[in-house]
């Protein structure tokens, strides 16, 4: 399968927006798809073979899993790749743009759910990421 790729530009100085990408304090206050989620705890060893872990659960306790995985590559402010906990690759890069900074996120479709749905998911979560960083700035 093909990898699914989605991006934002987000308004805000590429250092702001890699410390809130890599802050467990940031991350936990964006890393949902919707407003029913949360992402109530997560540590992050960000160096190439340091791992990850989020939590992400509906704020009805109803449901939850965690989101985790192992970091292949990190440049300061352009580059983080990681595999995920069952095996699938995710690629981001930052790039700055006239003081704005584009954030393009490509990963490996999982089995289970239509590539639609992962992609709108994935892009949902980068959506509260922009809108987060916006907020900070």
């Amino acid at each position: 399968m093909e990898p699914i790729t989605i991006q934002a530009t987000v308004n805000a100085p590429i250092e702001k927006v890699w410390e809130c990408w890599t802050q467990p304090k940031h991350v936990t206050q964006w890393n949902h798809a919707s407003d029913d989620w949360h992402s109530p705890r997560g540590e992050n060893d960000l160096r190439p073979g340091g791992k990850f872990l989020f939590r992400m659960e509906a704020k009805d306790g109803s449901a939850g899993f965690d989101f985790g995985g192992v970091y292949d590559d990190v440049q300061m402010h352009k580059l983080i790749a990681y595999t995920m906990g069952d095996g699938r690759k995710v690629n981001v890069t930052f790039s700055e743009k006239d003081g704005a900074t584009e954030v393009v996120e490509t990963f490996d479709p999982e089995q289970e759910n239509s590539i639609e749905m992962q992609r709108e998911g994935w892009q949902a979560i980068l959506n509260n990421f922009k809108r987060y960083v916006e907020s900070e700035a």
